[in-house]
């Protein structure tokens, strides 16, 4: 079957927990590394799914990859494959489909509720998942929802956490950690956590009982990506 294309837009902040749940689903997945200056691929004929990770850049940047990839995401909804955005990623799809990025009324870091949006949409993409559940969160920016598609995620100070429409599925938190991709942006950034904001929190906030959030996320991130995957899935099965 055809690969995943997984982009990383920066090292540290890889695919994580979405590359073990490919596995073990036996999909193939191809990473391009952006921070690599790996080649973007100029047409996606030979791809069953398309992800965007995250990345401490924002999508107005003036970066030369940045356009391709928005050209592969419009190129990608319009075949109806799967795509998939995490943060960084979700604010690309945005972008690519007519929306905007703009700084979010505050930061959030560390670990925050977010909640469903009471919509049939929202119940499709996110069955058994709770109502309210804890997820990662690393951002200054959010995304608007395109024409289109239907908001089925916010958070008390982020109104746009998830967007889906057809097949795609843009997430402004971020489901797809680690533990140890946790503790390393705690180390890497943090600079970030000097900041003043009550919803940034601590280093040592972030890292509480850090493996039982870990799983608890994991277990909601397991009924998102079997969602997004369905398509994928049914084509490997037809073959």
């Amino acid at each position: 079957m055809n690969p995943v294309l997984i982009f990383r837009h920066i090292e540290c902040e890889g695919p994580g927990y979405l590359a073990d749940f490919l596995n073990r689903q036996k999909i193939p997945f191809n990473v391009v590394c952006i921070d690599q200056n790996d080649p973007i691929p100029e047409q996606i004929d030979n791809i069953s799914g398309l992800v965007l990770m995250g990345g401490s850049m924002s999508v107005n940047d003036d970066l030369p990859w940045i356009e391709p990839e928005l050209n592969l995401i419009r190129d990608a909804v319009k075949k109806n494959l799967p795509v998939l955005g995490h943060c960084l990623g979700g604010q690309l799809i945005s972008k690519a489909l007519g929306g905007s990025i703009s700084k979010n009324p505050i930061k959030e870091i560390g670990w925050h509720y977010v909640e469903q949006i009471n919509n049939d949409q929202a119940k499709t993409w996110l069955t058994s998942v709770p109502t309210h559940f804890e997820a990662f969160h690393w951002h200054g920016e959010t995304f608007s929802v395109p024409d289109g598609a239907t908001p089925i995620l916010k958070s008390e100070q982020c109104e746009n956490q998830a967007f889906c429409i057809h097949n795609t599925l843009a997430l402004q938190c971020h489901i797809e950690m680690t533990a140890d991709m946790v503790a390393q942006w705690v180390g890497l950034y943090s600079h970030e956590l000097d900041e003043t904001g009550s919803h940034i929190q601590t280093a040592n906030e972030i890292l509480a009982s850090l493996q039982s959030r870990v799983n608890a996320m994991q277990a909601i991130a397991d009924c998102v990506y079997t969602r997004w995957v369905e398509p994928i899935v049914a084509t490997k099965n037809s073959e």
